[in-house]
């Protein structure tokens, strides 16, 4: 028998309950239209995910509620709809799906093992179920698990294998991280094969936060093999027919027993895979859309210094908002180069973003009159101008600032706090300068492809990084180079190596000990920086929770 599965790859809120029930019931409409049976959501999509402490908000938690039961009453009575939803049971929070039929809720299943890792903290939010759920569905047997329940071997999925489903349904909201979607295809086929049943993941999009998530939904037939898979960062609903089998379990709640025909099959698609440089953008992108969308702003303002951090910056703003949204202000001093307010007025001139100059040296020279300062301290009131400069307008006009510092940068501390480190949101804070100039290459040669201009000047990729505060300044006469520097910081900071294993790694001892102390002598300033995009494994932020006071040295 065929059942014809709806999945629902869209982009909730945090928070907007109003919203989040009208997309999932403009769906739900869409797979009545396209014939389907189920209609399948991401994980906590009435209440926007992650949720943090919200879900330890009585209010909150009674307004979910709420907002499930007058959800039931709006969606179509013809198509069963399993809709992810904040729950209060006995007074305490729990992640849950519920399954809708006949404008009413006939079951509910909550989500058994709690994340407590990385950027997750489930365990501090919510109360976990310890029980399977199986649901019979015009005669189908459908096991429910939820996310992180599909991770854990042995755990509650085994214990639903046990029960022999007909079909498996997991939603997720599980975010974005290179290479991760490899890693999702092979723990659904493993599942698939343990349950004996098909399984369909789906996955919600768009940007929360620091987080943003992919997609990627996959449907796989009881062998594990791929039947469906939906595009990443893109909102949609996939429609895919699934051979199951009837009557396999026995289920603990029954809505129907009539078998369906699909009298017109649907023909599946499997999206084609991202290359690396294609995902970080598309993730990159979506997060910063999504950031200034969900939180109000219009517009938003990038510092154009003409170096290929501020250049990169501009182009992914440029390609989430668009050029007549994004602004560049250039702030030259007197050791800026000529070549850097060229090449930023070229960034303006190849991509359209709105741009103007203000020179800031009259306004450093004020300062230093009234402060003596010398040496770094001289330095940073540039930065600390220019900061100043691009808060000033974000006030007058509105716009978001956007910081531009790396990966690389924030991990040594090579920034001015209350300087280049302003901003409201931090595009590539989780990509090493490596990565800085990988996307910016590939960016322009995605433009060249498509006969446009590519938007990043080429000078901005080659020359050598500079911030520009003194006389004939390099990024190298305070960092390592680069190439190497990222290997070890991808070491120490992403693989959390400690000295003696990078050096067993085969890293230089002088270079490890140089860079581990400008690491651990950060934490404070990155405390302090603006969220940005996570894409990585390890991120500054929920990643990676080190104390700024600690006198452990792996020096």
């Amino acid at each position: 028998m065929k059942l014809r599965l709806a999945l629902a790859q869209i982009n909730p809120t945090v928070g907007d309950l109003a919203g989040n029930t009208a997309l999932i019931t403009q769906s739900v409409d869409q797979a009545v239209a396209a014939g389907a049976h189920i209609a399948i959501f991401p994980e906590m999509v009435l209440t926007g995910y992650p949720v943090e402490d919200l879900a330890l908000r009585p209010s909150f938690q009674v307004a979910s509620k709420s907002a499930l039961t007058a959800l039931a009453t709006q969606l179509d009575k013809s198509i069963v709809s399993i809709v992810g939803y904040l729950d209060q049971v006995d007074g305490k929070p729990q992640n849950m799906v519920a399954v809708i039929a006949g404008g009413q809720v006939k079951a509910r299943y909550t989500k058994c093992h709690l994340p407590n890792y990385g950027v997750f903290d489930e365990f501090r939010n919510f109360v976990a179920g310890d029980s399977t759920l199986v649901v019979r569905i015009h005669g189908i047997d459908v096991g429910i698990a939820i996310c992180e329940d599909l991770w854990i071997d042995g755990g509650i999925t085994a214990q639903l294998a046990e029960r022999t489903p007909g079909l498996v349904i997991v939603p997720n909201g599980s975010p974005y991280e290179r290479a991760k979607d490899d890693v999702r295809l092979a723990l659904v086929t493993k599942r698939a094969r343990e349950a004996k049943a098909p399984l369909a993941y789906v996955n919600m999009t768009g940007g929360q936060d620091d987080l943003v998530f992919d997609g990627d939904s996959i449907v796989v037939n009881s062998d594990g093999a791929v039947i469906a898979r939906a595009p990443q960062f893109e909102d949609g609903v996939m429609i895919v027919d699934v051979d199951v089998a009837a009557g396999t379990s026995t289920p603990d709640v029954i809505i129907s027993e009539d078998s369906v025909e699909i009298a017109k099959p649907s023909i599946p698609g499997i999206a084609h895979l991202l290359g690396d440089e294609e995902e970080m953008w598309n993730a990159i992108v979506v997060g910063l859309r999504d950031y200034v969308r969900k939180n109000g702003f219009t517009s938003v303002l990038v510092g154009l210094s003409g170096g290929i951090d501020s250049a990169l910056v501009a182009a992914l703003a440029i390609d989430a908002l668009g050029p007549d949204r994004v602004h560049g202000v250039a702030m030259p001093s007197k050791y800026s180069s000529e070549h850097s307010i060229e090449d930023a007025q070229l960034m303006a001139a190849n991509t359209g973003l709105g741009f103007r100059i203000i020179e800031i040296q009259k306004m450093v020279d004020a300062f230093l009159k009234e402060v003596e300062l010398t040496g770094l301290a001289e330095e940073n009131v540039q930065a600390r101008v220019r900061g100043t400069t691009l808060m000033g307008l974000s006030n007058q006009h509105g716009h978001l600032v956007l910081a531009t510092g790396n990966k690389s940068e924030l991990a040594c501390g090579y920034s001015t706090l209350y300087g280049d480190a302003v901003g409201g949101y931090a595009p590539i804070k989780d990509i090493y300068k490596t990565d800085v100039w990988a996307l910016s290459r590939w960016r322009n040669q995605v433009a060249a492809d498509a006969g446009e201009v590519p938007p990043i000047p080429e000078r901005s990729i080659t020359k050598e990084p500079s911030a520009e505060l003194r006389p004939d300044q390099k990024d190298s006469d305070s960092l390592p180079e680069y190439e190497v520097l990222d290997k070890v910081l991808k070491a120490y900071v992403d693989d959390d190596l400690g000295r003696d294993a990078l050096i067993a790694a085969g890293f230089d001892k002088a270079l490890v000990m140089r860079v581990i102390s400008m690491v651990d002598r950060a934490e404070y300033k990155r405390r302090q920086y603006p969220p940005g995009t996570k894409v990585s494994k390890r991120a500054f932020g929920k990643d990676r929770r080190l104390p700024m006071t600690s006198k452990w040295r792996e020096l």
